[in-house]
């Protein structure tokens, strides 16, 4: 499966700019300008959080904006901005990066110690 939106103005969410993501099973792709092109790609097993921004002028319009957090060099901050079908696409990004973390065999270090002392305990050092 396959995610493949623009990024749209605030004027009634009409695609009129040339900015597109691409959301894969594997790597996300934003391609963005018309006189000079640039691409920024990042894998999937990288996004360790997805976050849904909508804001009452996008609401109207029908779209919203997807951050995702990754330990990528390039951008630890990607955002897909003013995308319709954001939930959909915010969902599927969660999905797909654990599936491939897990697929890779990749271990997120984030916030190994949840905070219970009472589990430490039962470790043996």
């Amino acid at each position: 499966m396959e995610f493949r939106e623009r990024k749209r103005i605030l004027f009634f969410g009409l695609p009129w700019t040339f900015t597109v993501y691409t959301i894969g099973e594997e790597m996300l792709n934003i391609k963005r300008g018309f006189l000079k092109t640039v691409e920024d790609d990042c894998y999937m097993y990288k996004i360790t959080d997805v976050k849904l921004e909508t804001t009452l002028l996008e609401k109207m319009c029908g779209v919203a904006t997807i951050i995702c957090y990754a330990g990528d060099v390039t951008n630890p901050t990607i955002e897909l901005v003013h995308v319709k079908n954001a939930k959909a696409i915010k969902d599927f990004i969660l999905k797909t990066s654990e599936e491939q973390r897990l697929k890779r065999r990749t271990l997120n270090t984030y916030n190994l110690n949840s905070g219970d002392t009472d589990d430490i305990d039962d470790v043996d050092m």
